[in-house]
């Protein structure tokens, strides 16, 4: 995806849009719109903001103010698109956290040179 791309999905998850910015990642990576919900799964709220289920293909999050969230969004996201290309596992929390800072970073790099 090409770094304007990225700004716009960063964009539209801080703006409240998650929901669209899912449809925009799904169809540029080829894979379904996973489902997202409020509320996290039972004994997951202590540790955690988000979370991915590979069985109902859904992003739980803890709370309404998390889907305006993009590290959140994007970090489980990669969990979806792991489990959907490759049919394997969700891949690492390391690969996850990469894949939301290099979509954070290109937004961080069109607000600067648009001087916002």
């Amino acid at each position: 995806m090409d770094p304007k791309s990225k700004a716009v999905v960063v964009w539209l998850v801080a703006n409240g849009n998650a929901e669209k910015a899912l449809e925009v990642l799904a169809k540029h990576y080829g894979v379904t719109v996973p489902k997202l919900k409020v509320g996290l799964p039972k004994g997951r709220k202590r540790n955690s903001v988000g979370t991915y289920d590979n069985r109902s293909k859904t992003i739980a999050v803890l709370d309404s103010d998390t889907l305006k969230q993009p590290f959140v969004i994007l970090h489980e996201f990669y969990h979806h698109l792991r489990t959907n290309i490759r049919q394997e596992h969700k891949g690492t929390e390391k690969g996850a956290d990469a894949f939301a800072r290099d979509y954070i970073q290109a937004y961080n790099t069109a607000a600067k040179a648009s001087g916002k």
